[in-house]
């Protein structure tokens, strides 16, 4: 009734999905948002010239043909390749961007002449043509870099075309349908059995017992918080992994053999127990079910525990103890033992720092925040807590962080909706510590990141044989000429671009991986060479260095984070995202400059070990004692009861959350009823003799 203008004969299921040529909006092909090169960002510095690579999409520019190129176009239309972006007209910037039809003609600095048939094809219609006639995942990537998504005109986000979201079941669409919580949709289809007649429900009642089956599976899995039209690519590695748990457990196989890493990854302890009771399920119904886990309660909850050490890397690799839990709490060799008999523990802190101020958001309403003023402090360890999917990201990564990036003048894509920010004058920088890797080729390692690279080339350059031969530090640098293999330019692989696969790398065969050529092997500092030395773990390393303070100080502190066994030349690709984000903390703990910098860090003991969680609080705390703020989203509980400061949201996730439950002391938390944060820590604190002071 409400669209008397769309007829059509019969529904097909196929309609209903974005994913077929049937359904698909044929403006997005269903995607519900288009991919368009942004100026910005193709242009980010307009005080730049052609020739100084303001064109950013283009790289480094030199006298190639496509700078020779663009200067005949210049010419014609009154501009040169020297000319900043910011004094071109508007008309010519229209040219560079999106191009001239008419024949342009010219010449080549050889003398040649240049005939440009069908015109200048302009920068923006040159890269979308490449973005779509490239099969290399690579360089999709690379220009995806200067791309921005905003939404379909035609279908509005929807999707999909006018016929199927015309069809709608108690008032909503499909997609509406789809746009709920699965919290929500649970609701709404236990609900509708009561809304339709006998015949319609004749024919939904298989279809809604399978559709309740499976969002219950979803619901128990601890995901009640997002929405069915999720996109993939925006879950979280745990969310991802607890959606295909969900899918096994609705498949109802038998005699399978699973196999689950760290699939508690961002889930609050509250949630944790309905995943510990779904793996269980699993079991109870004929499987078994491997689990790699650093969190307590499901090594408590298997059957059988296997126990990988002592320590990790080189030290690591063999079994220390397995058997069921009281034989492992037994096992005098297994540190994982000794901290669940209680022999080994993470202490609550003695004492906690007062914040010296604080930074005050009002009215954040982006997701589902509702509008919430919030006290941030500052000069403290403060955790971001609450269940999963109650704000705290958007909170902090898309609310805090980009609204302190803005006020450095550091460039930001978008910043949450809210009312207003006051940030004290005291703070002069803001640095988010994520698990994104440190370098995405393998040319980046921690050595390099670190910056104990430089001090070690300075080294290497002071022997008697470098001064000899006239070589300087660069000479040690495998990124620039002269002392790297120039078979593989320094990479000591060489990538093969596959046209249907991913890019390989294979080792050079000139120089067998080392990076270097022979003369600069063959300069050595205490029996190693330069490929040698990045060929040591952190720890080889620190006793190499020991008498170099300078090189031994960085050396100590990747020794300090708990990251001894990885190698100095240790490609970043083959680093863990907890890995990575342990390299970006010792080389802000490495910095002479102290204090007034507030460091953002998401989820930092994902991957981690007891001790090692025991290290990294050490070690934020050295940060925090520099004169720094430290945030942490985390859901661990040995971390959390180790701030000095908690702001936890909640109730629930998704829009049954977004509110402010309790701040303050970790032991102010524990007293608040209805924070389930409060309630886990209150549990902790009560079979803890240690009382904590507040400094």
């Amino acid at each position: 009734p409400n669209h008397p203008e769309i007829v059509f004969e019969s529904l097909e299921p196929r309609m209903f999905s974005f994913n077929s040529p049937f359904g698909a909006c044929p403006s997005c092909h269903g995607l519900g948002e288009v991919f368009e090169i942004s100026e910005d960002l193709m242009i980010p510095d307009k005080t730049k010239s052609i020739m100084n690579s303001a064109l950013a999409v283009y790289g480094k520019m030199d006298l190639s043909w496509r700078i020779q190129q663009l200067a005949i176009v210049g010419k014609k239309h009154g501009f040169d390749v020297f000319t900043p972006i910011e004094k071109f007209t508007k008309n010519q910037l229209n040219v560079l961007l999106f191009g001239d039809k008419d024949p342009i003609e010219g010449n080549w600095s050889n003398g040649a002449s240049m005939w440009m048939r069908k015109g200048w094809e302009g920068v923006v219609p040159q890269t979308m043509r490449l973005y779509h006639q490239t099969e290399s995942d690579w360089r999709k990537a690379s220009i995806e870099k200067f791309m921005r998504s905003s939404q379909c005109s035609v279908c509005k986000g929807k999707k999909l075309k006018p016929v199927p979201l015309a069809v709608k079941i108690i008032g909503k669409s499909i997609i509406d349908i789809t746009d709920l919580s699965i919290e929500q949709a649970v609701t709404f289809f236990m609900n509708l059995d009561s809304q339709l007649n006998e015949k319609e429900l004749i024919i939904a009642k298989a279809i809604l017992k399978e559709i309740n089956e499976r969002l219950g599976f979803l619901k128990n899995v601890g995901i009640g918080y997002l929405t069915l039209s999720r996109a993939a690519k925006t879950l979280s590695g745990g969310e991802a992994q607890r959606i295909r748990l969900a899918t096994q457990i609705g498949s109802n196989l038998m005699g399978v053999l699973y196999i689950l890493d760290e699939p508690s990854i961002g889930l609050h302890q509250r949630d944790n127990f309905k995943l510990i009771n779904t793996l269980h399920r699993l079991r109870d119904i004929g499987n078994t079910v491997i689990v790699v886990e650093h969190d307590e309660e499901t090594i408590r909850s298997a059957d059988y525990i296997v126990d990988m050490g002592p320590g990790a890397g080189v030290h690591g690799g063999q079994i220390v103890a397995e058997g069921k839990l009281d034989q492992i709490m037994e096992n005098r060799k297994s540190i994982t033992g000794k901290y669940l008999s209680g022999k080994l523990s993470i202490k609550v802190p003695k004492k906690r720092r007062i914040p010296k101020d604080f930074i005050i958001i009002r009215g954040a309403k982006e997701n589902n925040l509702k509008e919430i003023d919030v006290h941030l402090p500052i000069g403290v360890l403060c955790g971001i807590t609450g269940v999963s999917g109650s704000g705290k990201s958007t909170l902090m990564n898309q609310t805090l962080i980009p609204s302190l990036k803005t006020e450095f003048d550091i460039r930001v894509d978008k910043i949450g909706k809210l009312s207003s920010i006051e940030i004290p004058e005291i703070i002069k920088s803001v640095i988010v510590i994520d698990q994104s890797p440190i370098g995405r080729t393998p040319r980046s390692n921690p050595a390099t990141y670190t910056k104990v690279f430089d001090e070690i080339r300075h080294l290497f350059a002071s022997t008697i044989e470098a001064k000899t031969r006239g070589y300087k530090a660069g000479r040690f640098s495998f990124n620039v000429k002269g002392g790297r293999c120039e078979a593989c330019r320094g990479d000591g692989v060489l990538q093969i671009e596959m046209n249907f696969l991913p890019d390989v790398y294979v080792q050079c065969e000139e120089c067998k991986g080392k990076r270097y050529n022979k003369e600069t092997l063959s300069v050595f500092y205490k029996g190693k060479n330069i490929a040698e030395v990045l060929d040591m773990t952190v720890e080889e390393a620190t006793s190499k260095f020991e008498n170099i303070p300078r090189i031994y100080r960085k050396l100590k502190t990747l020794m300090d984070v708990g990251l001894g066994y990885i190698k100095l030349g240790q490609s970043s690709t083959t680093l863990s995202g907890g890995e990575s984000q342990r390299v970006k903390i010792t080389r802000e703990l490495s910095k002479n400059k102290s204090g007034h910098v507030v460091y953002l860090l998401d989820e930092p003991t994902t991957g981690l070990h007891f001790d090692d969680t025991k290290r990294l609080i050490k070690v934020l705390n050295n940060l925090v004692e520099k004169g720094n703020t430290v945030y942490i989203i985390e859901h661990n509980l040995d971390v959390i009861k180790n701030c000095d400061y908690l702001i936890d949201l909640g109730p629930e996730g998704g829009d049954a959350g977004g509110q402010i439950m309790a701040i303050g002391t970790p032991e102010k938390i524990s007293e608040e009823n209805k924070s389930y944060t409060g309630e886990f820590l209150r549990k902790l604190f009560k079979n803890s003799e240690m009382k904590t002071k507040v400094a």
